[in-house]
């Protein structure tokens, strides 16, 4: 992505949203544990072959939902080398997130989590500029 580029492009029809390549990081070795969580959950809802299991909520921006619960936990164990992994410790995992503020559970809505891409953005890429200039919506890149 060149600089000045919008970072947050909506993808047209029911695909959901795209986020720029800094959002995913390239998919680690099976057992890696270079891979966090929260990128995982990105790989899986960048691939088609996974909608059935895990996609965006349509309307809301950074929402996703969890079709089927026990599948992402098993892929999940499945990258991580962890045959033992559920929901149950898949969803201790995604808490852990809540007090760093990069996602939070929706209210309501079972299985349903929302990122915090500012959160996500100022740690892990600081060459971002997630403020917008005067009459600039959409958050850029520095440089």
């Amino acid at each position: 992505m060149k600089a000045g580029g919008s970072v947050v492009d909506k993808a047209e029809g029911a695909a959901g949203y795209h986020f720029p390549d800094w959002a995913y990081k390239t998919e680690s070795s099976p057992g890696s544990r270079q891979i966090q969580l929260w990128h995982f959950i990105l790989e899986l809802l960048q691939k088609e072959e996974f909608r059935h299991v895990i996609a965006w909520q349509q309307g809301e921006y950074g929402e996703f939902v969890i079709k089927d619960p026990d599948e992402v936990a098993r892929l999940w164990g499945r990258r991580k080398c962890k045959p033992q992994m559920n929901y149950d410790k898949l969803s201790r995992a995604l808490r852990y997130y809540y007090n760093k503020r990069i996602l939070h559970k929706t209210k309501g809505k079972r299985f349903t989590y929302k990122f915090n891409f500012n959160k996500l953005v100022m740690p892990n890429y600081p060459f971002i500029n997630i403020r917008p200039n005067a009459g600039e919506k959409e958050t850029e890149l520095v440089g």
